[in-house]
């Protein structure tokens, strides 16, 4: 999967003379923790909700509501703006941009074209989403966890073909290569537990656990 397929286009944006009281309206509008901001098409810089408490006296000083909100309509966002914005392109696999956020203690990507122009952006959430799709939470079927005891070529193999002889349709499959035994988490096109167990055993293989499972509402 790549950035592409995850990232949000719809975006606010503000410009580098935004008021960083403006921007905190927006903020609270729309739900959201950060502002990209751009010039033209542009992206120029990234401000956060943490930027700007940063950059706002805290309630302990002496100022009253009146002067810090002066000072907030006094401040534009290009004066306290992160400029050196961590960016990632919208081909780039999904990995890369968890690998990034990870990195740099960050929760948010732009989205940038080679040339620096914005056309999406990427956060933790959208990588969380994109993890649960991959293990089809939200789908109905069978969920089945094979432990593997020993690594060797061809064990995924086995597997289809056991689900194609039993003409059922894999709908996610996936590899846990932390831990011992290997796990292959399979979710199916069924809800014939009973039939699924007892042949993948019948094949040799450990069915660490199976169940059905039915469609998870999104929240």
């Amino acid at each position: 999967m790549d950035v592409n397929s995850y990232m949000s286009t719809d975006l606010i944006t503000i410009g580098p003379q935004t008021k960083i009281l403006d921007a905190l309206d927006l903020m609270k509008k729309h739900q959201i923790h950060r502002l990209p901001v751009v010039k033209g098409d542009q992206l120029i810089g990234l401000l956060t909700d943490g930027v700007i408490s940063r950059n706002t006296p805290s309630t302990m000083t002496s100022l009253d509501m009146h002067e810090v909100n002066y000072l907030l309509n006094k401040t534009n966002a290009e004066d306290i703006m992160v400029k050196k914005v961590i960016t990632i392109h919208k081909d780039a696999l999904l990995e890369e941009a968890a690998v990034l956020m990870r990195q740099n203690s960050i929760g948010v990507l732009p989205v940038v074209t080679e040339e620096g122009h914005l056309v999406g952006i990427i956060t933790d959430k959208d990588i969380i989403d994109a993890f649960v799709d991959v293990l089809g939470f939200y789908k109905p079927g069978v969920r089945v966890v094979v432990n593997v005891l020993q690594d060797r070529k061809g064990v995924l193999e086995e597997l289809t073909d056991i689900f194609s002889e039993l003409e059922i349709s894999i709908q996610q499959i996936a590899v846990y290569r932390k831990q011992t035994p290997i796990q292959v988490v399979i979710q199916v096109e069924s809800d014939d537990v009973t039939s699924i167990k007892k042949e993948l055993e019948a094949n040799g293989f450990e069915v660490g656990s199976i169940m059905f499972k039915e469609v998870a509402p999104p929240k």
